[in-house]
């Protein structure tokens, strides 16, 4: 008798994002994990515990990731509009070269699951918080340096920042190029 496949679980939650972020939450069976992953549903259910349990970990792993990425950018050195445009830039930039056009999977969950899964909107509210956190502290330091007005809400403009790129993300699904998204970009900077 063989031995059961071994694999790496931090490699099969990365595989597993892939998959409920390209279909979503109730359109990924178990078996659309399990060919993904390469292993038994026992072994899936043996290393996770349920389908929830492994997305909850999917959506985690996206949430890092994206935060780092975003964090990344607006820690640059250069100007606080250079870093606010580099970091929506890139947002979008990286949206429309997906193949798929699946934008970001928090807010596609949020739109999916709604109130019918607390524990992923908790999760997606505290990396919405942690974005717009990150937005008002650059805001902050804009009015410090000058280049925002002193007299502008940061916070107000951190939830505005937020805002932008949630509806940059969402309009990236359906855009035929970047002309739209740049005006978006182009047109939010120009009120700061």
């Amino acid at each position: 008798m063989g031995r059961p496949k071994q694999f790496d679980p931090d490699t099969a939650v990365e595989q597993a994002m892939q998959v409920f972020w390209s279909k979503g939450y109730a359109a990924t069976t178990p078996q659309d994990l399990v060919d993904a992953l390469g292993i038994g549903k026992g072994s899936l259910y043996n290393a996770f515990g349920s389908k929830h349990a492994l997305f909850e970990r999917a959506l985690q792993r996206y949430r890092d990731s994206q935060a780092i990425a975003l964090i990344h950018v607006l820690e640059q050195p250069g100007s606080v509009r250079e870093r606010l445009r580099g970091t929506l830039l890139m947002l979008a930039e990286m949206d429309l070269a997906d193949p798929e056009r699946r934008g970001c999977m928090a807010i596609n969950t949020v739109a999916e699951r709604g109130d019918a899964d607390p524990p992923a909107l908790d999760m997606i509210k505290r990396m919405f918080d942690r974005t717009e956190a990150a937005f008002q502290a650059l805001i902050e330091e804009g009015k410090r340096s000058g280049e925002v007005a002193p007299d502008r809400d940061a916070r107000a403009l951190g939830s505005l920042l937020l805002n932008t790129v949630i509806g940059l993300r969402l309009l990236a699904r359906t855009a035929d190029g970047p002309d739209r998204l740049h005006r978006v970009i182009d047109a939010v900077l120009d009120s700061l």
